[in-house]
């Protein structure tokens, strides 16, 4: 009785796979990728071109204990938060200076401001501190590390093995394999002294594993000397991302456009594949006409992903509108709600643009 289930399974599941080419040779739609820009997530306003970066990743007297414990108990050595911090600090400097909107970009070093020594958010800087470090630097603006936290977990295991012995025989052993998980977390503020407003506030993690195997502890222990080099790695990386977080960026997006209907869009469909998109919107264009609604709508549809390849968002809008409104296709109005919000993040990076150039 099992057997026979079984055996009707395996048909259906051989049925399934057996239909699969014939709807993908079916469907209606083709796909395709295009890049897309995006604005920066964080926009920094144009008068502030002279910048600083500060630490606050000193214990403050109330937590030095709790983080000294935090320390043994994570396997931290004294000195591996405070370099981290450096290196993410060093990596947002490294890389704000390569962006031409700052005209300067200093590293500062101010010992007496503290942080909670853990990773929260502390209490932001009080302005008239802010308007003292700027003033005294000659600085339109202060990034700020709030805190800077690692914490590690490690695991011993013992494997039984078999090794080559002095005269070449095999003899058994157990080998040792330690394994760290560290977690690095810092938040960063930017503060805008003139207007007195801190532009963005920001956490951000990484987990990094490392690894060390040996016939002894010892030798497994490797994985703790090889973990600070890869901490202040990481932490330089933490920097660097961030400072890339000012800069517009570009993404692929996904499309659907129409291949079945008519003649038209299977030539349409074979002009797009090579690349001749100009071709096959000239077949497109012919179909809007076409007595059916449903062709008509696929082809108004397709003018639509043509325009916006062509970078024509507002041609691109009013054929998906047109496709939607009156021809009723399924597809048109959640493409005309994409196409909009493109639109609105094009009109933000030429007012970023515009305002930056008036400076």
């Amino acid at each position: 009785m099992r057997s026979r289930k079984a055996m009707k399974t395996i048909v259906r599941i051989l049925i399934l796979l057996a239909c699969i080419p014939a709807w993908v040779a079916c469907r209606s739609t083709n796909g395709l990728t295009l890049n897309v820009n995006e604005p920066a997530p964080i926009w920094m306003p144009p008068h502030l071109k002279k910048v600083g970066i500060i630490g606050r990743t000193q214990p403050s007297d109330q937590t030095r204990a709790i983080d000294k414990v935090d320390q043994v108990f994570s396997i931290e050595g004294t000195r591996l938060d405070k370099e981290g911090a450096q290196e993410s600090i060093h990596g947002l400097a490294a890389d704000l200076e390569k962006n031409n909107r700052f005209l300067s970009v200093k590293q500062l070093d101010k010992p007496e401001l503290t942080g909670p020594g853990m990773d929260v958010f502390p209490a932001p800087l009080a302005w008239e501190t802010v308007a003292q470090i700027c003033q005294e630097n000659q600085l339109d603006a202060l990034f700020v590390l709030e805190f800077f936290d690692t914490n590690s977990k490690i695991n011993y295991s013992a494997t039984p093995i078999t090794i080559n012995g002095p005269l070449g025989v095999k003899v058994p052993a157990v080998e040792h394999q330690a394994t760290m998980l560290t977690s690095i977390k810092t938040g960063w503020r930017i503060y805008d002294p003139q207007n007195k407003v801190i532009i963005n506030q920001h956490p951000m993690s990484r987990q990094m594993t490392s690894v060390g195997k040996g016939i002894n502890p010892v030798a497994a222990a490797t994985a703790l000397l090889e973990r600070k080099e890869a901490v202040k790695q990481t932490s330089y990386q933490i920097g660097q991302v961030y400072a890339s977080s000012l800069l517009p960026y570009q993404i692929r997006v996904w499309r659907e456009y129409y291949v079945r209907g008519t003649d038209s869009f299977k030539v349409g469909k074979r002009r797009a594949q090579t690349g001749n998109w100009a071709g096959a919107a000239e077949l497109w264009e012919r179909e809007t006409q076409h007595p059916k609604n449903k062709v008509a709508g696929r082809a108004c549809y397709n003018m639509a992903i043509s325009s916006e390849i062509n970078g024509n968002l507002d041609q691109a809008i009013e054929w998906a509108g047109r496709a939607y409104t009156d021809y009723k296709n399924r597809l048109a109005l959640r493409y005309l709600n994409v196409l909009k919000q493109r639109k609105a993040h094009v009109q933000e990076i030429e007012r970023r643009q515009t305002a930056d150039s008036q400076q």
